[in-house]
């Protein structure tokens, strides 16, 4: 167990009464993601955050005039995440219902994300540079929903309060000094400047993987991905990948569980004849 790890679990039990919690944020799905995870933050907080701080993206892109400036690759991108959303049933069966917003960056940058609730922004560099089919696609916005399903900023911005509180003491977390914690810009500062974990990122390639298997996209797909990344700016990972597994790892971690999701496929490929 890492120190960090260590770290939570000691200040969750000592802060139990105060709402510290050991969740299962998703059902194991077929590809079996079943590890618990220790959050100090609640779910309900962490989405007005994010639904804050989504909001201000949104704005800050419509003002630059770069908020789906591109119509085509608004809709395809919104055509493939609704295929996608229904799948999240089989790991929350809440998903389906979340106020999903779905939108794209026109700018020359590769990289896509999506926060706590549902809010997602795919950027026109990932899908042009990338010349990404619609399968693969739904193999990035898999990843970046299924993130979203483990809540895996709730995660992130548990471990941050975590290392704040070793510095402050246990006064903010027992109710001091709370109201000047500013969710909005923590969900924002999370999503754009603090990395998954390798963990995190291991746990959102294999469930988005199953994501668009459901859906009926061929999860084959997802390792053609990475590898147009891994080959992007002549071995130069963009930023969407910079702090990502090893890409030979990803991808041998994705052929590996293939075989797990493929049937799933199948059964939704027939169904749709």
């Amino acid at each position: 167990m890492s120190c960090k790890a260590l770290f939570i679990r000691v200040l969750c039990g000592a802060l139990l009464a105060s709402g510290c919690q050991t969740v299962q944020t998703t059902a194991p799905g077929a590809v079996g993601v079943a590890l618990k995870q220790q959050m100090l933050v609640s779910e309900q907080d962490i989405e007005k955050g994010a639904e804050q701080a989504y909001a201000q993206e949104v704005q800050k892109a419509r003002n630059a005039g770069q908020l789906n400036e591109d119509p085509a690759l608004t809709a395809r991108v919104r055509a493939v995440a609704k295929r996608l959303i229904p799948a999240t049933r089989a790991f929350r069966p809440d998903a389906p219902g979340w106020q999903w917003e779905i939108n794209t960056l026109t700018t020359d940058e590769m990289n896509a994300y999506a926060m706590p609730g549902g809010k997602i922004m795919v950027y026109s560099g990932l899908v042009n540079k990338l010349k990404l089919t619609d399968a693969e696609l739904a193999a990035v916005i898999g990843h970046e929903i299924s993130h979203a399903l483990r809540e895996h900023t709730r995660e992130r911005v548990s471990r941050a309060y975590a290392q704040q509180l070793a510095l402050t003491g246990l006064a903010v977390a027992t109710g001091a000094g709370q109201g000047t914690l500013d969710l909005a810009n923590t969900v924002a500062s999370v999503t754009f400047q603090l990395p998954h974990s390798r963990e995190q990122e291991s746990e959102a390639d294999i469930m988005g993987l199953e994501l668009m298997a459901r859906a009926g996209y061929d999860p084959n797909a997802a390792v053609n991905v990475w590898k147009k990344m891994m080959a992007a700016e002549k071995g130069n990972p963009p930023e969407f990948l910079s702090t990502h597994p090893a890409p030979g790892n990803r991808i041998a971690e994705l052929q590996a569980a293939v075989p797990k999701v493929m049937p799933l496929y199948q059964s939704s490929m027939s169904a749709r004849r």
